[in-house]
């Protein structure tokens, strides 16, 4: 889950942080009211009073208020909630007794008396009124912070199964698109009669196709190496149709490591999207070609970029899209997509499983 956003967001604008202001200061005005009322009958302690009391409050919300967004790039709810309890206590006492003994270090100086009064008796029990502000305060910003990542992960998660079932349907419906098996029993046609041997080679590898469409649809991912080897058939299918106009390059799946994974029929729409999108001949063949850097972390596909216009059915523009949500979905690391000139290359990460 992302954490929640800024708990502060009246400090991403004038508007908002005067209107907290104001309210800060209202809050203040009655604290002091009610605290001090033989002062009202003495203006400058009234406004000792309530000078000490406004900056006890805007120190406090602004110290807890802080850890708040502190505390959620480090540490999350969701991911360790007792820790995140933890330390959301000892980060709100310390702010907050730091806060108060500023304060009271200030309140002393203005007296002309001694800074060691500040550990005296008489001054450690005036800590308890401000620690109880410091509790209402602590109370709020945390419950909120807790409550907006909640709501966001409710979100997010709702927001992440709908884009997962749109990209399955989607997956699915480009493999089992009626061109695709058009162009397949066309090229099968021709084999069949001008060399069977291979006929029956294709008829094995659409096979197998088709079978791995069937098997991975409803996995969240598949090894690696797994869907390498679908690559090389779904490749073989489209060779025989472009025959020198393609020209691919893969690496061997027997090289890749048996944790390694990607979400199911990645590479599918990848190469399903360059055959679309762009134009092949023999005189201009395209380059297909899927690497795996040395680690094993990354997985490139890139071709030559040759675009043709696409009639209004044929292409929704939501492929990359439902790719990236699938991903986003399993990891933070993102999909890069990158064009040049000459190419388009898309960079998915290799997710790796703990042994």
């Amino acid at each position: 889950m992302s954490e929640p956003a800024s708990s502060m967001p009246y400090l991403r604008g004038s508007r908002p942080w005067l209107r907290l202001l104001l309210t800060l200061l209202g809050v203040s005005a009655v604290i002091s009211l009610f605290t001090c009322l033989p002062c009202l009958d003495n203006p400058r302690e009234m406004t000792v009073n309530f000078l000490l009391t406004t900056m006890y409050t805007v120190g406090l919300w602004l110290a807890n208020g802080y850890s708040v967004d502190w505390l959620d790039k480090y540490v999350g709810w969701k991911q360790a909630p007792a820790k995140r309890l933890v330390l959301t206590l000892l980060v709100s006492l310390v702010g907050s007794l730091a806060v108060i003994m500023v304060v009271r270090l200030g309140y002393i100086l203005y007296r002309g008396q001694n800074p060691a009064l500040l550990f005296s008796e008489q001054y450690f029990n005036g800590y308890i009124f401000p620690l109880v502000i410091t509790v209402i305060c602590s109370l709020f910003m945390h419950s909120r912070s807790f409550l907006l990542g909640w709501r966001e992960a409710l979100v997010r998660n709702e927001r992440l199964q709908k884009e997962m079932a749109q990209a399955e349907t989607e997956s699915l419906r480009q493999q089992l698109d009626p061109h695709f098996m058009f162009n397949a029993l066309n090229a099968l046609t021709s084999l069949v009669e001008e060399e069977p041997k291979l006929a029956v080679r294709f008829i094995r590898q659409l096979s197998q196709v088709y079978r791995y469409v069937l098997d991975a649809r409803q996995r969240e991912v598949v090894p690696l190496a797994d869907e390498l080897e679908f690559a090389k058939s779904y490749l073989f299918l489209q060779n025989i149709r472009y025959g020198e106009a393609l020209q691919i390059e893969l690496p061997e799946a027997a090289q890749v490591a048996a944790n390694f994974v990607v979400p199911p029929l990645s590479l599918q729409l990848l190469l399903e999207n360059a055959l679309k999108h762009n134009a092949a001949s023999v005189s201009q063949p395209m380059h297909l070609r899927i690497s795996l850097d040395s680690p094993g972390k990354c997985l490139t596909v890139s071709n030559t970029l040759r675009p043709r216009r696409l009639g209004p059915d044929e292409s929704l523009g939501i492929g990359l899209p439902n790719l990236t949500a699938r991903y986003a979905h399993l990891t933070a690391e993102p999909v890069v997509i990158a064009r040049t000139d000459a190419e388009f290359v898309v960079t998915l990460p290799v997710l790796e499983l703990e042994r």
